[in-house]
């Protein structure tokens, strides 16, 4: 019988310190695009993580929108 005690709680902290590291830019980007920082979750999601950074490279960010029409009026 194989014993699991490798897969403790040190690798569940390694897992949620990873977490942390890779969502905690993403969380800033988003916000101040203008957009949720929950989005930012995203990046944990296989696939979902590609079009997420497509939506934010491609899209017009709404903290962009906003500041061209203050210069506009």
């Amino acid at each position: 019988m194989m014993m699991y005690d490798d897969f403790g709680g040190g690798h569940v902290l390694m897992m949620l310190l990873w977490m942390v590291i890779i969502v905690a830019p993403f969380w800033r980007i988003s916000t101040k695009a203008g957009y949720s920082g929950w989005l930012s979750l995203l990046i944990l999601i296989p696939l979902a993580n590609v079009l997420f950074l497509y939506f934010l490279a491609f899209s017009n960010w709404p903290s962009q929108r906003r500041g061209s029409s203050l210069n506009d009026g």
